[in-house]
């Protein structure tokens, strides 16, 4: 079994690499689900020598089947948003712990100390749904950051442009989280000059505007709010860990993370950087459900490591925890 502290002190591409191959190893043993994916692939551990080699399970299957590599008690299940009598998918947690882990850690190694800002939360199609792994995540990061201003809103913009502007005016550092239409609805009716406020985005308009491209919605954002970037968060039901840009839609993993790039027509074919085709993740915080999926995200990787998201597969449900197609 692999530790949480081998996961989350990762430091070498090396080290990544030797832990993604022991996941594997693990997962393909224990995952009965992502074992008969490999089965039918004839990839097998002595076929695996490099992360090239590794298969990734379609995404579809946390939809239709219980992903797991663990025998222990399911503690939570987060699930996917979806239209009317669609079919979401379904990630059980055995140990949430190790989510917790990954984005307190995670944040930490993008923007430093939780404690140091105050979280002003815009979610408001997550928070009317059971089972969203963002709300978990950003209600820790509330009761964390320990100031009495952080909190949710729903509907009560007025009363967020009244805490942002008292916010700016005393200097305080503060991260405004929220999903696109959200986001838009504020702009559209205040306007601010934020130089102590990080606004991050989390995609989607979920059905309650028309999509928009990104550079469109970061610009009408960044008009808005009076900043000079729009941050983005890419997170989905099916991973524990999230991947954050700082502007212009290029994103960073933490280190026990990476994007790896699948040729469109071939899945098991590994394109180089600067070529676009479909998201391979590799998380490695998902050690008890599956570390290695094929997403229904477009993008493309950089030399460095970084990505970008392209837009989305065609024939795929577009979902509200995805980027836009750009």
């Amino acid at each position: 079994m692999i530790s949480k502290d081998a996961i989350f002190n990762i430091k070498t591409h090396a080290e990544f690499e030797a832990l993604a191959l022991n996941a594997f190893r693990f997962q393909f043993e224990n995952n009965s689900v992502y074992r008969s994916f490999c089965d039918l692939l004839y990839r097998h551990p002595s076929d695996v020598k490099h992360l090239r080699d590794i298969p990734f399970l379609p995404i579809q299957f946390f939809k239709t089947h219980e992903v797991l590599s663990s025998q222990n008690k399911v503690e939570k299940i987060f699930t996917s948003s979806g239209t009317t009598g669609s079919v979401t998918s379904k990630h059980l947690v055995t140990d949430l712990n190790i989510y917790e882990e990954s984005y307190l850690k995670g944040f930490q190694h993008f923007y430093g100390n939780v404690k140091d800002y105050v979280i002003l939360a815009l979610l408001p199609s997550y928070l009317e749904r059971e089972g969203s792994s963002l709300i978990y995540m950003v209600n820790d990061l509330i009761q964390k950051s320990k100031h009495p201003e952080s909190g949710f809103y729903l509907n009560n913009l007025q009363d967020l442009s009244e805490t942002l502007k008292q916010l700016e005016a005393n200097g305080q550092k503060t991260l405004l989280i929220g999903v696109s239409f959200a986001l838009l609805d504020v702009v559209e009716q205040f306007q601010f000059n934020l130089k102590h406020t990080i606004v991050m985005e989390t995609g989607g308009m979920k059905g309650r505007r028309k999509e928009i491209i990104r550079q469109e919605l970061h610009d009408r954002l960044k008009g808005g709010f009076g900043v000079n970037h729009i941050h983005s968060e890419y997170g989905m039901t099916e991973l524990l860990s999230q991947a954050y840009s700082k502007g212009n839609g290029i994103f960073d993993c933490p280190p026990w993370m990476k994007i790896i790039i699948r040729d469109t027509e071939d899945a098991l074919t590994i394109l180089p950087p600067n070529k676009t085709g479909g998201l391979n993740i590799i998380d490695l915080a998902n050690i008890n459900s599956c570390s290695f999926i094929a997403s229904q995200d477009l993008g493309k990787t950089s030399e460095n490591g970084q990505f970008e998201i392209i837009g989305r597969f065609d024939n795929s449900d577009i979902r509200g925890c995805n980027l836009m197609a750009l």
